[in-house]
């Protein structure tokens, strides 16, 4: 249905005959005092119905995922551009809009901080944010003599725009005259929509219903800042009783609704002469704009896999998430852990360049082993990060393809070929204890047919097909025979948002217990006598007056972290994977192409390898924007022409995400084999997150390429190269006659961190 078009999301819901459309009023200023409002033009617009501000709201106007720290409507401040100040209401979208684009704002502007560098200065940090990890003894083994080496430096990190395809879309009515709330949204987070509607009506959570068929992507944008989208059309609708859809246009939604954070690391590291890690000295900071949403724990993330897949036996590492004046910034798939390890890897380059050494030399020789203590205490247990780097070394012939990169770029001047091999794990649990839950609902039918709901949302990345599939082999019917029809708060009540790579693993192991318990009842009717079909099998048995309806639940079991001491077991398990990349530059313009990829992945027992072998591909071509093509642009000290606190690339004509084009002309995508996963359903692993990482070998590929073409100006310092690697960075980076007029060859391009 999702191919041929037919499958409904959100915006196709049909609207009631008396439905109203909303618009949000939003800020225009970054950081200023809300002086007056006027609404007159608003009120004479065509189709207009009403305009509703912080005083019109029934319940509170506070709300927040973790702390309620933001304002559904700004009462008194607004502290970024796009931050909403009311909601109006019109007969249709277009109206609604106009009339929205007709209230007038005064302000007095206030100062603005609108960079992580600004942020430092001003020393403007969400309180209580600041966490620390230690191993070790990072001073004495700097002042110890141990490294024969010490080199220090900063990585920026730049963000990434979900561009999820459908945008933020809720549709609101109340039902036995306006007692109860009903809802359908495009959201990872059902419950975080009730919650917040709840909260900003003064309605207990029982009277409120969110339901979600399927949505068109997510990647943690709809985790927490689908919700106050839902709970701002929530107070139109309950106040005039009337249903209210509310549907963003890309460019409101690309500027209000946050985006991946961008990072700032800086880092001190000790190493020997043959290239082995001794002790790093790590700081990081997280843009986490204008309230906390979920920064702490993508900080928390960017922490823990900050030693991406190497033994380092001296560590410490700082964090700090930064207040800033945008919007918030939120969820987006990895979490943190990408930045994390794009730092790390940015440092492994530049160990391997001081020591002039081939940089997967010094990969290899500081990977962590089996039994290995990570610098939060984990213990490494079942690692396949060998198998999946040696496998993948082999199959793509790597030294090879280096042999014949360096050839062609011995009679090539001004087009260059790089290649990079780079490997990843990642840990698998929500790192916060208590939302590693999952419940669902099973339901079997007098006909043999099974109705499954569970926690977890549709999003294009086929969780209700491997749910579905272990419900079928647990009852072993067909896959026809089960049902899942939608995500729905008043079945399966408290779910966690559908994130952190884990809900295969948490509702196919609740859906699985739920099973159980229902062949459990049946047992012992199914003992008595042979039956001809499941249908007739579960026929015998209502006649028996068995319950055949089950709950069932599930908790990640063996996991917790006390960041008290430091220590704890976060995740638990590890996806392994490895990637190796091949790319072509034009030095003259900075154009790229991947001319090859291929990508080696532990998967353990896959639950569906041609869904985990698409989430590998498009994990990878997602994380291949990031760090190539994506650049957000924002009004700030390294943008002067764009007004202040606005973002410039609102939209695909001025915002680039991967097409057809950018595809890897050669892809490869292997699963290893053999290698079961004890910790989690049917011994399969994780696979949403674990991938995207894996799309840093193109970035690292085309540095490869860079130095090559310095070289032949004799140039083969170090040099900084943050991500995106737009084709205006890698041509600036390649110097030569024509560029050295204009910069030198240790340039650091302006990135809105």
């Amino acid at each position: 249905m999702q191919v041929t078009g037919e499958a409904e999301y959100a915006d196709d819901t049909p609207m009631p005959p008396n439905g109203l459309h909303a618009a949000l009023v939003l800020s225009r200023k970054p950081h200023a005092r809300i002086l007056s409002i006027e609404d007159s033009d608003a009120k004479s617009s065509p189709g207009f119905e009403g305009l509703f501000l912080h005083k019109d709201i029934p319940g509170t106007n506070k709300i927040g995922p973790v702390i309620d720290d933001e304002e559904l409507f700004a009462s008194e401040f607004v502290t970024c551009v796009g931050q909403v100040i009311g909601v109006v209401v019109a007969d249709t979208h277009e109206n609604a809009k106009l009339a929205a684009r007709k209230v007038r704002i005064n302000y007095e502007e206030l100062p603005a901080i609108l960079s992580i560098k600004d942020a430092i200065k001003s020393n403007s940090y969400h309180p209580n944010t600041e966490k620390i990890l230690e191993k070790g003894d990072v001073e004495l083994c700097f002042q110890s003599g141990a490294c024969d080496k010490i080199i220090e430096g900063e990585v920026q990190v730049g963000g990434q725009e979900h561009f999820y395809l459908e945008t933020n879309s809720s549709l609101i009515w109340t039902t036995d005259g306006g007692n109860e709330v009903h809802m359908i949204s495009s959201t990872q987070a059902p419950q975080k929509h009730q919650k917040y509607v709840s909260r900003v009506l003064g309605l207990p959570m029982s009277k409120i219903v969110c339901k979600t068929k399927r949505i068109g992507g997510g990647f943690g944008g709809k985790e927490t800042r689908s919700a106050f989208i839902a709970a701002a059309a929530s107070v139109p609708s309950y106040i005039l009783n009337r249903p209210v859809k509310i549907t963003l246009d890309r460019d409101i939604d690309m500027m209000i609704s946050g985006q991946r954070h961008s990072f700032l690391g800086k880092y001190k590291v000790g190493f020997t002469s043959d290239g082995k890690i001794l002790a790093l000295d790590l700081e990081i900071y997280n843009n986490a704009g204008n309230s906390l949403d979920l920064s702490v724990a993508v900080l928390e993330r960017a922490m823990f896999h900050s030693d991406n897949v190497y033994e380092i036996p001296n560590f410490r590492i700082n964090g700090k998430v930064c207040y800033t004046n945008f919007p918030s910034n939120t969820a987006f798939r990895g979490f943190g852990g990408p930045q994390g390890m794009l730092i790390t890897e940015n440092w492994i380059q530049r160990v391997a360049t001081e020591l002039k050494k081939r940089v997967e030399e010094i990969r290899e020789i500081n990977f962590q082993r089996e039994g290995s203590i990570l610098h939060y205490g984990q213990q490494i247990q079942h690692s396949t990060l060998a198998q999946v780097w040696n496998e993948l070394k082999s199959s793509c012939e790597f030294f090879k393809a280096r042999e014949e990169v360096d050839q062609f770029n011995l009679h090539n001047r001004w087009k260059k070929r790089g290649v990079a091999m780079v490997p990843t794990k990642f840990g698998i649990s929500f790192t916060t204890k208590f939302m590693n839950q999952a419940g669902a609902l099973v339901q079997v039918y007098t006909d043999g047919t099974v109705l499954v709901t569970h926690g977890g949302v549709e999003m294009g990345q086929g969780l209700h097909t491997k749910v579905a599939q272990i419900a079928a082999s647990s009852f072993n019917i067909p896959l026809s025979s089960v049902f899942i029809s939608e995500t729905s708060t008043d079945k399966v009540p408290n779910a966690s948002p559908t994130a952190a790579s884990a809900s295969s693993d948490m509702y196919g192991a609740a859906v699985l217990d739920a099973c159980e318990q229902i062949k459990s009842r049946m047992e012992p009717v199914a003992s008595r006598h042979k039956h001809s079909s499941f249908a007739e099998l579960v026929s015998a048995c209502y006649i028996e007056r068995i319950d055949l309806s089950a709950h069932g639940f599930y908790i990640t079991p063996e996991i917790g972290f006390d960041w008290k001491t430091g220590k704890g077991i976060p995740f638990s398990y590890f996806t392994y994977g490895s990637a190796f990349a091949e790319v072509e530059i034009d030095t003259l313009t900075g154009d790229f192409h991947t001319r090859r990829a291929d990508v080696m992945f532990d998967l353990g027992f896959s639950l569906n390898p041609g869904i985990d072998v698409g989430q590998i591909e498009g994990a990878f071509i997602q994380g291949l924007g990031w760090v190539a093509l994506e650049e957000l642009k924002w009004g700030d000290a390294e943008h002067k022409w764009i007004p202040p606190g606005h973002l410039y690339t609102c939209g695909p004509g001025s915002y680039k995400i991967p097409s057809v084009n950018d595809i890897p002309l050669k892809f490869n995508v292997s699963l290893l084999k053999g290698v079961p996963n004890p910790k989690a359903i049917h011994s399969s692993k994780a696979v949403g997150e674990p991938p995207f990482f894996l799309a840093s070998s193109v970035f690292f590929a085309i540095k490869d390429a860079i130095i090559a073409a310095r070289a032949d100006l004799g140039c083969n310092d170090w040099f900084p190269l943050d991500n995106p690697a737009t084709p205006e960075r890698i041509r600036m980076a390649c110097i030569d006659d024509f560029s050295e007029r204009f910069v030198k060859s240790h340039f650091h391009p302006k990135l809105s961190v």
